[in-house]
């Protein structure tokens, strides 16, 4: 018995059909129909030349019909009757010994299996269609209608070539993440960062490292996307904005304390590695109570607390620390009453042997040392807007976090506090209704993180990409290889979930072998055939003895880790300036690898008009001076 297999491969099981068997058997019976009409006309024929009836000849009978003719007039011309179905019988045999030849031929031939030991392909257009980077074919009824895909609001992901050389912009506009693996210098910024940022038009959050994507930017963004426009420089006095991270703490709520310890631990864990050490946790412990103190004790004086202020606080040379521990303990913190959290960290100080508690003191301080730059202190000492603008604002707002190349470590720890303040307070409610999530924001928010692992390990990010497109956020994270992102010390570990929740994957040609590889194994392996050619016979010979030829199916990798590393980068001149775009691959859950090309923008006329653009002088505010003092004073 034969057993049929359900055994279609892979993908390939979506659009599997089974193989049609009916042809050999149509192919017999138009055989045995053929030998009828030959046989009906050979009769007609000779019958109409016997009877000189010139008015029938050409005339088509129906197959049939010398069945009928035989039934009737067999005994008046039984020679012609035999003669016409003798033709009918041979012709309806050669008909069948051809089918019975075809049989033969293809159960006696082999085929290759295209996908025996893989099934990975290149995208076609129709695929990167279905994948939603490029707008599918329009029906009539969306003409009609107007509707079609909203993927003009979509982020850049890449570059594809049609088998025409047709150049098209790849853009992924849903909810999903997008992870990019590219090396320094191999054109994201011009490629993939530029283009998304001239083009997106709600709220934005992007780390900027020299201020270059400012100056490229934020010109259009203000005038045409009708987007606020804030450049947060901390360790810069010109024209930046102001920020107070001390101001997201919801104070006299029952997250207060929540509130307080996230800070506090992004204080005391600059780098990401987790509290590892006795002086770090009971830095920690210490911190909580002191940035409460300090925040309930300015609300009753009517200043605004800072992080300079708090450091002050631990430093005061005109002071003795016993005596704010002491205040901490019998200050009056609500309605009167001292504060648990604030009483209990500073007993916890009064309690230590003296040398401990300098320890920890010393270790406290060593954390806030950042916030005793006169510039930094300036820069988080009120507040031009708040986390929630970024999304609840009437107008679209744009933040621009630049810190200088020679600042960016100093200044690691204060972008940590801002970025996780920004996952927390904006990722924080949602509601149902009909069954399905209600918006609470007025404008997306897209999170353009370029060398986000130089930020350290921030778990709240990796937690949450699993949760916040939900909220109306879409990352965009850049980095530079593989190895970077699960780094033990600087990254998120062999175990990171990054790469899990991005849906989209781009990647620039790497200069790692680890990341190739990555790349390999996402584009996935393939089956070929392999065609083995074997001689026999004296090579003198006028003739050779014998040729025989072998077909085989072997597997490998669609995209090689070798072809991977050896991927066309940006031709550049001499100057550094890329004067012509190299290849990348995408890639999409679920969907086969895009062999792609790198977008450039100042290739694009439009792309180039838009960034031409001047970028404004001074940020925008949110908040200004006057309204900071109102809230201060409530």
């Amino acid at each position: 018995m034969k057993i049929k297999m359900n055994n279609a491969v892979g993908p390939q099981m979506r659009s599997a059909k089974p193989k049609s068997r009916k042809l050999l058997p149509i192919l017999a019976f138009l055989s045995l129909v053929s030998g009828l009409i030959a046989a009906t006309q050979y009769f007609a024929y000779t019958f109409d030349y016997h009877a000189s009836l010139g008015s029938h000849i050409g005339h088509i009978y129906t197959p049939w019909s010398i069945l009928q003719w035989a039934s009737k007039w067999y005994s008046y011309y039984p020679s012609e009757i035999m003669k016409a179905g003798s033709i009918g019988v041979v012709v309806s045999a050669v008909g069948i010994l051809g089918v019975i030849i075809i049989k033969v031929i293809s159960s006696n031939t082999s085929k290759a299996n295209q996908f025996l030991h893989g099934s990975a392909r290149w995208a076609e257009k129709k695929d990167i269609q279905a994948a939603g980077l490029l707008p599918r074919s329009r029906t009539l009824l969306e003409v009609v209608t107007g509707k079609d895909e909203p993927i003009a609001n979509g982020v850049y992901v890449g570059g594809w070539n049609d088998k025409d050389g047709s150049f098209y912009y790849l853009r992924h506009s849903g909810p999903e993440h997008v992870l990019c693996f590219a090396p320094t210098r191999s054109g994201k910024g011009v490629g993939l960062v530029v283009p998304t940022l001239l083009s997106w038009p709600a709220s934005a959050i992007i780390t900027d490292l020299k201020g270059e994507l400012w100056a490229l930017t934020a010109g259009w963004r203000k005038k045409y996307a009708n987007n606020k426009v804030l450049r947060f420089e901390p360790a810069s006095s010109d024209g930046g904005i102001c920020w107070n991270p001390l101001d997201e703490i919801r104070l006299g709520t029952e997250f207060e304390v929540g509130d307080t310890q996230n800070l506090a631990q992004l204080i005391v864990d600059p780098d990401g590695k987790g509290l590892e050490t006795h002086w770090q946790k009971t830095a920690f412990s210490l911190l909580v109570g002191v940035i409460l103190h300090a925040l309930y004790k300015a609300q009753a004086d009517g200043i605004c607390a800072t992080l300079p202020s708090v450091d002050a606080m631990l430093a005061d040379p005109n002071r003795d620390i016993g005596e704010l521990w002491m205040e901490m303990v019998t200050y009056g913190h609500v309605d009167g009453q001292n504060h648990p959290a604030v009483g209990a960290a500073a007993r916890d100080m009064m309690d230590r042997p003296d040398e401990e508690a300098g320890s920890v003191l010393s270790t406290a301080k060593s954390y806030l040392s950042l916030y005793r730059d006169p510039v930094v202190a300036r820069n988080v000492s009120k507040s031009q807007f708040r986390i929630k603008s970024l999304m609840h604002e009437d107008d679209p707002v744009s933040l621009y976090i630049v810190t200088q190349p020679n600042d960016k470590a100093r200044l690691r720890p204060l972008v940590r506090i801002m970025v996780n303040m920004i996952v927390r307070l904006l990722a924080d409610k949602m509601d149902f209704e009909n069954g399905r999530p209600i918006a609470h924001y007025k404008h997306r928010l897209l999170m353009m993180l370029d060398e986000f692992p130089s930020l350290g390990k921030l778990e709240i990010l990796q937690e949450s990409l699993a949760f916040v497109a939900g909220y109306g956020i879409k990352c965009y994270l850049i980095c530079q290889d593989i190895n970077q992102l699960k780094s033990r010390e600087t990254g998120y570990g062999p175990d990171e979930t990054i790469t899990s929740n991005c849906h989209v994957q781009n990647a620039y040609p790497p200069n790692r072998i680890e990341t190739a590889e990555h790349l390999s194994r996402l584009t996935g392996q393939t089956t070929i055939v392999k065609e083995q050619i074997t001689t026999s016979g004296r090579r003198t010979a006028a003739v050779m003895g014998q040729v025989s030829r072998t077909f085989q199916e072997v597997q490998r990798p669609l995209l090689t880790p070798d072809e991977c590393l050896r991927m066309p980068g940006p031709r550049k001149l001499a100057t550094g300036e890329i004067e012509e775009a190299g290849d990348m691959v995408v890639y999409v859950a679920g969907y086969p690898a895009i062999y792609g090309k790198q977008p450039l923008y100042f290739k694009d006329p439009i792309f180039q008009a838009r960034a031409e653009i001047t970028a404004p002088k001074v940020s925008d505010k949110i908040i200004d001076d006057q309204d900071a003092i109102q809230q201060i004073a409530i």
